[in-house]
């Protein structure tokens, strides 16, 4: 078990990591930034619109909406996230709180975004109800999810040679699954419990172009909540062996380099409020 023994401490602990958060926003985000239109198109930002930008991190998802036009509140937990973010996007509004628990009067908002913040909440099913108090009526909410490892994507690379090779030992508190809410079986009916409809989700094929083939064991490990986590407890031999997996998967499917194209696919998820 890790040193944090629930799945919200877990996830505190983490971001609240100036290290994690700078290496997410240095180079894990290079991929979460080609998902940044998507996601600003799909709410139809524009300048009439009142966004908020829920788990905005280090605002690449509020730049994206500022440019459009609109009037942007950010909302993250993390302190050290909020700090990148108002240097960043100094035209939107930053606070520090929590996407399941909302201070935001109802109807506050036409648009509400969540860029890669639905696996980072003990509870995302509360988060889409808050979501859909705070929206006015016909607002939309569009949200992304990393795709799970039933696709050819670096996640799956990394997190099937930690469950070959990783210390039995080291392990995460129970919590929501990091791919849940990609997959529309799951993510409709929450949708729609949560007085949502016009549901639908479309895949995009983000990536990362790295110059070492162990690069995505390198970016899950130093800039990452549950991958973090998991890695970087392991002894040298169990992470030496987790890296070489990861090298031998890249290698394979995507050739001898010196450059690869890593895919790192996302779904985007939207919706309208009824």
């Amino acid at each position: 078990m890790t040193k944090a023994d629930t799945f919200s401490a877990l996830e505190s602990c983490e971001w609240s990591n100036e290290s994690v958060a700078h290496s997410y926003a240095r180079v894990v985000s290079k991929a979460a930034d080609m998902v940044v239109s998507h996601l600003v198109a799909a709410v139809r930002a524009g300048p009439e619109i009142k966004a908020l930008d829920l788990c905005c991190g280090h605002g690449n998802v509020t730049a994206g909406l500022v440019e459009e036009g609109a009037s942007v509140t950010g909302l993250d937990f993390s302190p050290a996230m909020l700090d990148m973010a108002r240097s960043a996007v100094p035209e939107a509004h930053f606070i520090e709180g929590d996407a399941m628990n909302l201070s935001f009067d109802a109807a506050t908002f036409d648009a509400v975004t969540i860029g890669f913040g639905m696996p980072h909440v003990p509870d995302p099913p509360k988060v889409l109800s808050e979501t859909r108090r705070v929206l006015r009526p016909g607002g939309r909410l569009a949200f992304s999810v990393w795709c799970g490892p039933e696709v050819d994507t670096a996640l799956g690379y990394v997190f099937g040679a930690m469950e070959a090779y990783g210390h039995p030992d080291i392990a995460l508190p129970p919590g929501p699954g990091a791919n849940d809410f990609a997959d529309p079986a799951l993510a409709f009916p929450a949708l729609e419990a949560a007085g949502f409809g016009e549901c639908c989700c479309t895949t995009v094929a983000s990536m990362w172009r790295v110059a070492d083939p162990g690069a995505p064991y390198d970016f899950f490990r130093e800039g990452t909540a549950r991958g973090g986590a998991l890695l970087r407890p392991q002894p040298d031999v169990n992470a030496a062996a987790i890296r070489a997996a990861v090298v031998a998967q890249v290698l394979d499917k995507h050739g001898a380099g010196p450059v690869w194209t890593v895919p790192i696919p996302a779904v985007v998820t939207s919706a309208v409020a009824v």
